[in-house]
This record gives structure tokens, C-alpha cells and sequence, in this order.
């Protein structure tokens, strides 16, 4: 019966394989890829038939361990056909590929020599050969291109199911169990069931791509390791069981002995950790650096932000410092005299080296801007370095300090905007072409992301020295308004000087103006207040009436309507505008009053200055007359109107303008009405 469901169970495997085969025969003539799992569905349908016809049969044991191999090498095609490639997956599929050769030496020395001990041996070698299968298969379905993960997701499916029995079937039949003779038995029908899982990952082919990553390499290094030591282990103590000799004791303790001594190394020793990762990035990686994780990290790092994230030039430093595990670094920046000065120095091992005040460096920046080429300061110093390096006229203070190690220009659209210093690691290797081209492309991005800094900082100032600018042409206009007062004062003191009363005018005048020129200056000081410093009910009366006095000196100025209104405004920044637009009417104006109307509209209040002057055209209004430095009066600032419109509107307030050419002007000043407020008392006379 046993003998009856072998054979089926079998059969059935080699006919389903038989049959993918044939189907697959038209595509034999493309990829590599393509003979590859042709030639596997051949072998696996020839195993299993021969397991059919002669179970046990060397011959059949044979035939397993070349479908195995096969099945490897199609593997290994899958995982080779990407231009990065890496020698540590070619080590895993080579030590694989290894235990199946020995395997077929263990089966035909066992076919002149037969010998409990390389039997025992071969079913370890067997359960080897499946473990380190599964990690293959692992590591070619987990690094795939997301786009073609779907469609050798059932391929690999398949190639676990057979290989996953395997395992199960050797390790039952190691230890001896009597469930073996069970699962030799129906492991046809399992293979058997697989094929379905490969016919539908066969109809789409071109999908299968795949890109190993140096975690996957790491990864399977590691699980092969594991493997390898317990197969090591296993054929040890299945090759000495008969000697009588108790070698496991021993083994371990030396095993772990020189476990402990690595440890106790590599761990406290950076020096050793260096040199290992040197070594193990040489030997078993063609590429040095896993680019997509150096890349995402060195981006992160510099586009960290929030309240806790360090300032940009620290964080420069620190993302090249991490790419080649140097312990810090220096970022030095433009000086503007053509020269490099040390803006941060993060982690530097020592005292952070000085630029020579007496050292003219000025030439060598100029060449490192136009060369963009990464320094090693190492190779400068001993004579080792490019030509074109050497070439280089190094600064003396950087060549002086052996912890310099390596640097990095930062060149943005052809302009040199930084350096990077890095300090030497404690194993200090030769920089290769893959660190040359790194931390150039590096430096690039960095480049735009200190000159976009530098930038804001400049536009920064720009915009304090622009505040500055525009309040000085405002209290500039203010003073003009002064010297007026001034001088109508100083020429009226020629005629008038001997009269009380103007006396008293006089001093109250000049009282006032020295008031308003301390507040001018007070303006211009950077941490001055805004303009509109309080904005509260005000009765209007006394406010329209002290800006008309302060202009009311040879013209009319006439105050009309219900002046017994209240506004939310502040008191200060409505008379000056005010000022401004009745200053401006006056000029306007030839020998015509000039009239100022308050009255209410809806919620708001209603404050017009009229003149029955030259007036302005429309084009005027609409594009100039509110713009700063436009006027149409000789000798005028422009600057009235632009600023009386900025304090109304700060106030919550709206400003309008209606004028004529030949008719005059009006400009209508809107204010939040507020509840009425008690009119101060007037003075006697």
C-alpha cells in the first residue's frame, strides 16, 4: 500500500511538472531566466518520476540534489540581474550551492563505502541544503521590485512548499521517528501541488526583478551562519558518534571562547568595529554604501525641524559626519572678503582648529570653488593625494592638525556658499572613488539647503534695513511738516518778537515741535513700538482741532458738522494722518478754505477734508497716488497719503478719495463709531 501511494503521489508530480515544461518549451529560446526554470520543471518532473519507480534508489537521491541545484541557480539569475550587485549574496548562494556538492560526494562514496555514518551525514547535508534554500528564497521574494513582487510571490510560494517538506522530511528521518516513512510517501503529492503555484507565476516572466539590499545580505549572512553552525555541529557529532570519544563538551568551550574574546574586541575597541565594517563592506559588497538608506538619512537629518531641532549648521556637520562615521566636523562659511571663517563646530574630538589670522587663503577657496573636489587632508599631508589635490595650495592651519580628515565643498550654482571639515575616525581608512562621489553628490544638496539659509538670513536684514528705510521717509516727511511750523515761526519772531502773547505761541510751538521730533527719533529705534499703539473710544473734537491748529497758520481751515462724536481710534496716529491729508489740501489749494466735515454713516464715522484746489486725475489716483515718493506738487515727498491711508487703515479704519482736475479733492475717512465718551472740559480763555 505504502509502495502503491509513493509511486502515485510521485507521478503525479513528475506528469504536472512534465506538462509545465511543454508549455514553457516556446519560451526556451529567450532570457537566461527562461532555460533556467524550463531546465528546473525538467529535473524536478525527472526526480520525481524517478522517486516513483526506484524510492531510495541512489539514483532518485541524485536527481534531487540537481533539481536542488538548479532551483538555486535560477535564484541566483533572479538575484544577479540588477547592476548592483553583491558579493555576500554570491557567498550565501555559494555555500548552498557547496552542501549540495557535497551531498552528491556523500552519496557516491555511500554507493562503494556504505556506512551508517555518511548516511546520517547526507540526511544533514539534506536538512542543510533546505534551511539554506528557505533563506534564498527569503531574501529574493523580501528585495524583488515592488512591481514584480506579485508575480513571483507564487513562485516563491511553491519553492517554500517543496523545500519546507524537505526540511520536515530530513530532520523526522534524523531523529528517527516512524512518522518518516508517512511524509516520504505523500511528499509527492505536495511537490505535485506546487505546480499549479508556478504555472501561475510563469505567465507574466518579465516581471521577475530583483534588487537585493545590503540588510537582505546581512540578513541571509546571518541566518547561513546560524545554519552552517548547527550542520557543523550535527555532522560532528554524527561522524564521532561511534568513536566513543566525547568531543561536544570541548568543541563548545572553545567555541565559545573565542565568541567571548571577538566580543570582548570589537566592542569597546572603535578602532576594531571600523576595521570590520572596512573589511566586511570590501570583501563582501561591491558597492560601499547602501545609497537609498544614506540617502533618506542624510535628507532627514538636514530637513529636520521643530522647537528641539539643532541649528542648520550643526546639522550639516552631523550629516556628513554619520555618512562616513567620522566622530564630528567643522562648517566653515563665507567671511565676505573672499576668505572661509568657522561657523560651527559639532563633536569636534579636541579644540576645533582656527583659521591664521596673517594667512592669505583666499587663493585656495577660489580653486576649490571651481574644482568642487573632495579633500582628503590625510593624502594631502603625506603625498599620496590626486595631483590635482596636491596641486592645491591647502590652508596651513588645516594641514597642521592631524584630526582633520577629509573635506567637503559646498558649491551652489558655481559659488562656493560653505566647507565641511570632518574629523578623522578612530580607524582612519583611505577614502575610494564611492566616498568621493557620495559626499560630492552630498555636498550638493547641502549646498542648496545653507545658501536657501544664507539667503533668507540676507533677505532678513534686507527687509530690517527696508522698515528702517521707510520710517525714516515717513518721519522725514514729518520733519518737512516741522521745518514749515519753524519757519513760519522764525519769520513772524522778526515782527512780532516784542508781543506776550506771541511770545508764549512761541514757546508752546517750538515746546511742541522738540516733542515730536524725540518721538520721530524714538520711531527709528529697531525695537520701536508699532504706530498705532493703542486703539481706544476717543471723543474726536480736541483731535481734529489740534491737527487743524498745527497747519492752520496763514490758510482757513474750516471744522464743520457734528464734531461731538466718538471713534475707536488711537489718538496720536489720527492726528498726524489727518495732519497729512489737511497739509496736503493747503498746498493744494490757492487761497480757497479748506473745509473738514464729521458726521455718522451707519456705524461708522464720517471724517472729510475737502479743498477746492487743482485736483488729480483718475490714472493718478488709481496708481499712484497711494504708492510712496508720488507727488504732483514741486518738491513734494510723496509721502502723506501713502501714510495717512497705512495709519487708518492699522486703526480698523477705510480711507476713500473723490477729486476733479480744476474742481479739488476730497478724502473720506471712515472709523468704527464708538459709544459716547465725556467731552473733556474746554480751557477759559
Amino acid at each position: 500500500m505504502n509502495a502503491l501511494i509513493t509511486f502515485w503521489s510521485h507521478g503525479l508530480a513528475a506528469a504536472c511538472f512534465a506538462a509545465l515544461m511543454i508549455w514553457r518549451l516556446s519560451e526556451i529560446a529567450r532570457a537566461p531566466a527562461q532555460r533556467l526554470i524550463v531546465g528546473s520543471f525538467a529535473l524536478t518532473a525527472c526526480w520525481a518520476w524517478l522517486a516513483a519507480v526506484a524510492s531510495g534508489a541512489a539514483v532518485a537521491g541524485f536527481a534531487e540534489s540537481a533539481r536542488n541545484l538548479l532551483w538555486v541557480s535560477l535564484l541566483y539569475s533572479l538575484s544577479m540581474n540588477d547592476e548592483d550587485r553583491q558579493h555576500g549574496i554570491k557567498l550565501v548562494y555559494a555555500a548552498v550551492a557547496g552542501v549540495i556538492g557535497l551531498q552528491l560526494i556523500g552519496g557516491t562514496l555511500q554507493l562503494f563505502s556504505p556506512s551508517d555514518v555518511i548516511a546520517q551525514t547526507g540526511l544533514v547535508l539534506r536538512i542543510t541544503t533546505a534551511a539554506g534554500a528557505l533563506v534564498l528564497v527569503h531574501n529574493v521574494y523580501g528585495q524583488a521590485a515592488p512591481t514584480s513582487r506579485s508575480h513571483i510571490r507564487f513562485a516563491m510560494l511553491g519553492l517554500a512548499l517543496i523545500w519546507g517538506y524537505d526540511l520536515n522530511l530530513y530532520t523526522v528521518t534524523y531523529l528517527g521517528s516512524s512518522g518518516a516513512r508517512f511524509l516520504i510517501d505523500w511528499r509527492g503529492l505536495v511537490v505535485a501541488l506546487a505546480a499549479p503555484l508556478f504555472a501561475l507565476a510563469t505567465r507574466n516572466d518579465g516581471a521577475w526583478r530583483v534588487r537585493p539590499s545590503r540588510a537582505a545580505t546581512f540578513q541571509s549572512l546571518s541566518l547561513l551562519a546560524i545554519c552552517a553552525y548547527f550542520a557543523l555541529m550535527a555532522i560532528l557529532a554524527t561522524a564521532l558518534r561511534g568513536t566513543g570519544i566525547d568531543w561536544s563538551a570541548s568543541l563548545g568551550v572553545g567555541v565559545l571562547a573565542l565568541m567571548t574574546v571577538a566580543a570582548m574586541v570589537l566592542i569597546p575597541s572603535a578602532r576594531a568595529r571600523g576595521w570590520l565594517k572596512v573589511k566586511v563592506a570590501k570583501h563582501l559588497f561591491e558597492h560601499r554604501y547602501d545609497y537609498r538608506s544614506e540617502w533618506l538619512r542624510f535628507t532627514a537629518t538636514l530637513g529636520r525641524a521643530g522647537p528641539d531641532a539643532p541649528p542648520l549648521s550643526e546639522r550639516i556637520v552631523t550629516a556628513f559626519a554619520d555618512v562616513v562615521e567620522a566622530p564630528g566636523g567643522l562648517l566653515l562659511v563665507s567671511d565676505g572678503a573672499g576668505g572661509l571663517v568657522v561657523a560651527d563646530a559639532a563633536q569636534w574630538p579636541a579644540d576645533p582648529p582656527t583659521p591664521e589670522a596673517d594667512e592669505d587663503s583666499s587663493a585656495f577657496w577660489h580653486d576649490v570653488e571651481e574644482t568642487g573636489r573632495v579633500l582628503e587632508f590625510e593624502g594631502l599631508r603625506h603625498g599620496w593625494a590626486h595631483p590635482k589635490d596636491r596641486s592645491l595650495m591647502a590652508p596651513k592651519w588645516l594641514l597642521d592638525d592631524p584630526t582633520v580628515w577629509a573635506g567637503i565643498p559646498l558649491v551652489h550654482n558655481q559659488r562656493l556658499v560653505g566647507f565641511v571639515v570632518l574629523a578623522a575616525p578612530d580607524y582612519r581608512r583611505q577614502l575610494d572613488w564611492e566616498d568621493f562621489d557620495l559626499l560630492r553628490t552630498a555636498g550638493n544638496q547641502a549646498a542648496s539647503s545653507l545658501a536657501e539659509a544664507l539667503g533668507q538670513e540676507a533677505l532678513s536684514q534686507a527687509q530690517r534695513f527696508e522698515e528702517f528705510n521707510r520710517r525714516f521717509a515717513f518721519i522725514l516727511h514729518d520733519i518737512k511738516n516741522l521745518v514749515s511750523q519753524l519757519s513760519l515761526v522764525a519769520r513772524n519772531a522778526e515782527r512780532h518778537a516784542d508781543n506776550p502773547e506771541f511770545r508764549a505761541d512761541m514757546v508752546a510751538t517750538l515746546r511742541s515741535s522738540v516733542g515730536k521730533m524725540n518721538d520721530l527719533l524714538q520711531r527709528l529705534a529697531p525695537q520701536s513700538q508699532a504706530r498705532v499703539q493703542r486703539v481706544e473710544a476717543q471723543f474726536l473734537r480736541p483731535i481734529i482741532a489740534a491737527a487743524i491748529a498745527a497747519k492752520r497758520r496763514d490758510r482757513e481751515v474750516t471744522l464743520l458738522g457734528d464734531t461731538g462724536v466718538s471713534a475707536l481710534v488711537d489718538a496720536t496716529a489720527l492726528e498726524q494722518a489727518l495732519g497729512h491729508l489737511i497739509q496736503n489740501a493747503i498746498d493744494a489749494s490757492s487761497g480757497e478754505p479748506v473745509l473738514v466735515r464729521v458726521d455718522h454713516e451707519g456705524d461708522d464715522v464720517r471724517v472729510v477734508v475737502s479743498d477746492k484746489g487743482v485736483g488729480m486725475d483718475g490714472e493718478f489716483i488709481r496708481n499712484r497716488l497711494f504708492e510712496p515718493f508720488a507727488s504732483t506738487k514741486p518738491g513734494g515727498f510723496g509721502i502723506g497719503a501713502f501714510e495717512a491711508r497705512s495709519l487708518i487703515t492699522a486703526m480698523g479704519g477705510r480711507i476713500s478719495v473723490d477729486s476733479r482736475l480744476g474742481r479739488g479733492t476730497s478724502f473720506t475717512i471712515l472709523l468704527p463709531a464708538a459709544e459716547a465718551v465725556i467731552e473733556p472740559a474746554r480751557k477759559s480763555a
